[in-house]
Parts: structure tokens; C-alpha cells; sequence
């Protein structure tokens, strides 16, 4: 089956198609397009391919391992390469020596695996390395319950790695987003040169909705900037005015190195404090500089409400018909969704949940790590209810009501 078809009335290729045939099957209403029955990790791979990703490398762990599925049986036949290695550190090394080869690559996992791909995940931030790393969350610890989900890696997504550092991590909460997503996913790596996280929960990995993909040309596919001046006067690691400094691919006329010792702008070690202090300051500043482009939420039904639930993955759903049930009690609930989760949405939070006479905050995990971080973004006096899930089953619509209902005086001694 070709990767994105539409119904015209007979199959039509749009990977084979001229870029004439393209624009005029863009022109066709939605209606006209093939709706596909896909799975979030199905979703994921074909977003990743629709990105230009050409190059796949991993180790088969569950509940991720459809997507390595996918780009075996895909990658080939678009002239890309998949890769089974020996295990999930040798994966993320092929990721970063193929991005820095000039190809667009990502690798998937779970939490034991993205434990082990942490080394080298600082190794892509210290290199300004472009690639993204797909972790489903599953519940643990250690082995814990493979099939089962969780939202509890959270923050080992943003600080798995020593030293200071800052990445970009996504959560998709439907199979759409999970192709959407993952596109948006690849242009952050390659627009500011560096991993970016994709963390779905297993529910979401794992569901199956009818989908209506984007056809080429739909969303926008973002390539990395490269060098413009002389292989001679090349620094690998000089940012422009945007802070992002452009990248040569390995195998050109443009001759580089990287390592993962502090180094200057040409890319050779450098234990001078002033350059260390330029370099930590720089992988820093490169995301706050464009926290605009890069936070993304959504919001239901908050124009008028008085209870803010803030979301993320599978529990968004949860939460949004949490929110129509309580409105039909005569309760005045929004949804907050953050698509977005590092960095993390702190300004968004605080222009909803400031308007809120409390908020709820559901999630698969024991400690409430996105709770903690809603708490920081309201202050202390915020009435904020907590609804954690941590033995492998999903969050309901019921557990969210009863934390609504549930009086603040009881829900404050709790927390």
C-alpha cells in the first residue's frame, strides 16, 4: 500500500505523483481523501517519513515496537535505511552519526531502553545534533508492566541528562497528533539543532482512530540551515543572529568535529570558564529565544470556566469529557492540553489557572510530576487537586469528577 493515498475514484500514488498531479489532488475536498484506520505508533512512522526522515535505527521494545515495524517494512523502499542494532545505546550513536551524515533520523522506545540512551541523548544536546528519540511510556519501574501505560517519565525527559542542558519534548494525545506531532517534532530538530522527545503513553501508542493524513505539501517540513560560507572558514558551532548556528553534513567539501567536551566554536575542546559559560548559555537561550514557536497547548471550553483541568497523552481525553459531564452538572470546567511539556508551558498555565477557581491535574504517575510544575506556574495558593494513577490502568472521567467534587479543605490536607 503506498504511504499517503487519496480515493479519486481509483488509488492514486501521491509518492509517485508529479508535483502537478500534487497540487491538483490538493485541491480535492477533505471528504475526497482516503480515511485510514491507523495506530498512534503506525501514526508516528508515518510522520517521521513524511518529515524526510531516511534513517531509523533501534532495538524492538514494547509497547514502541510498531514503529520499528513500519520503517523496516517503509524506510527501503524510500531509499532510506533501517537499522536493527545490538541494543538502545548503540541505536541513538547510528541516530546522531547518521544525522550528522545529513540525514533526517529517530529512533523508538520505552523507559527501560530511554533510560539507557541518556549517555549519548547528552552527547546530541553538547553536539547540537538534530534527531528525535520516541519514548512510549509504559508503567515501571525497571521492567515493571510492559503493556501497560504511564505518564511517569516525565521528568526524566527533561533532566535524564548530567549537566545543565534543555530539550524539547512533545506529547501526542490522539493518533493524529502522533503524525502531526512527529512532524513538528523533526522541524524543531533540524530548525534548532537539537533532540527532540516524543512521549506518548502505550494508550495512545497503541489506539486505533480513523485518520485523514495531510498530503505532501499540507504541513510544513523544515530542513536544517546549512553552512553558506567557505569549508575553510567554517565553525561548526557559531550561531547565527537566531543562536542556531548552521550544520555541514560528514562526507562534503565541510571538514568538522564533535565531541562531547566542552568545546569553542569550531568544534575542538576548550576548558576556558568564559567559553564554557557561552556554550551552557547558548543551548539554553537557543529554545527560551523562540519559547513562541515552540510551546504548543490546545484549550477546550474555556471561555467561561471556573475549574481548569491540565492535561497531557491519554488523560486529555479523559479530561475532556470530564469536562462536558461536569458542564452538564452545571460545573464550568476547560481543559488545558499540553502538547508541549518541555519546555514546560508555565506562562499558559498561569493565564488559565489564574482565571480558575481551581484546578485539576490528572496524570499516570505516583508523584505528580507535571502537578508540581502546574503548582510552580500558580504559586502555593492555588486550589489544585491532584488525580494520580499508577498501577497500569487509564485515568476516567469519574476519577476527575470526584477530585471536583471532592472539598477543598480535604484535597489541600492530601496534597
Amino acid at each position: 500500500m503506498a504511504f499517503i493515498e487519496v480515493t479519486n475514484p481509483t488509488t492514486f500514488n501521491m509518492l509517485q505523483a508529479t508535483k502537478g498531479e500534487r497540487k491538483a489532488v490538493q485541491a480535492l475536498p477533505a471528504a475526497a481523501r482516503e480515511s485510514r484506520l491507523m495506530q498512534g505508533n503506525q501514526a508516528i512512522a508515518a510522520g517521521a517519513i513524511y518529515a524526510g526522515a531516511r534513517f531509523y535505527a533501534g532495538y524492538p521494545i514494547t509497547p514502541s515496537s510498531e514503529i520499528a515495524d513500519e520503517c523496516a517494512m517503509r524506510m527501503p523502499a524510500l531509499g532510506g535505511m533501517f537499522m536493527q542494532m545490538e541494543d538502545e545505546m548503540a541505536s541513538i550513536a547510528a541516530v546522531i552519526g547518521a544525522s550528522l551524515a545529513g540525514a533526517k533520523a529517530f529512533t523508538a522506545t520505552s523507559g527501560p531502553g530511554f533510560s539507557l540512551m541518556q549517555e549519548n541523548l547528552g552527547l546530541a544536546v553538547m553536539g547540537e545534533v538534530p534527531c528525535v528519540v520516541v519514548n512510549v511510556q509504559r508503567a515501571g519501574p525497571s521492567t515493571g508492566l510492559a503493556t501497560k501505560p504511564a505518564q511517569s517519565d516525565i521528568m526524566q525527559v527533561r533532566w535524564g541528562r548530567h549537566g545543565d542542558q534543555a530539550v524539547i519534548a512533545l506529547c501526542p494525545a490522539s493518533v493524529r497528533e502522533c503524525f502531526t506531532l512527529t512532524v513538528q517534532a523533526f522541524n524543531f530538530a533540524e530548525r534548532y539543532r537539537l533532540p527532540v522527545i516524543l512521549m506518548p503513553d502505550e494508550i495512545v501508542g497503541h489506539m486505533r482512530e480513523n485518520v485523514a493524513l495531510p498530503l505532501p505539501g499540507e504541513l510544513e517540513v523544515v530542513e536544517r540551515k546549512a553552512p553558506s560560507g567557505t569549508p575553510a572558514t567554517y565553525l561548526p558551532f557559531k550561531p547565527d543572529e537566531d543562536g542556531i548556528a548552521p550544520l555541514a553534513a560528514y562526507g562534503g567539501d565541510y571538514v568538522f568535529h564533535v565531541t562531547s567536551s566542552m568545546h569553542g566554536t569550531d568544534g575542538y575542546s576548550n576548558n576556558d570558564p568564559a567559553n564554557a559559560e557561552r556554550r551552557v548559555r547558548q543551548l539554553h537561550e537557543k529554545i527560551e529565544r523562540h519559547r513562541a514557536d515552540i510551546v504548543l497547548t490546545q484549550s477546550y471550553y474555556t471561555e467561561d470556566m471556573d475549574v481548569l483541568i491540565v492535561t497531557l497523552g491519554a488523560t486529555t481525553r479523559a479530561a475532556r469529557a470530564a469536562a462536558l459531564e461536569a458542564r452538564a452538572q452545571g460545573i464550568k470546567a476547560g481543559v488545558l492540553q499540553l502538547q508541549t511539556v518541555w519546555p514546560f508551558p508555565d506562562k499558559e498555565v498561569a493565564t488559565l489557572g489564574n482565571r480558575a477557581k481551581m484546578v485539576v491535574v490528572p496524570e499516570m504517575n505516583y508523584s505528580g510530576q507535571v502537578a508540581g510544575e502546574v503548582q510552580k506556574a500558580l504559586g502555593r495558593g492555588a486550589d489544585l487537586r491532584r488525580v494520580n494513577r499508577y498501577n497500569g490502568t487509564i485515568i476516567t472521567p469519574q476519577d476527575i469528577l470526584a477530585a471536583i467534587a471532592q472539598p477543598a479543605a480535604a484535597v489541600n490536607e492530601r496534597i
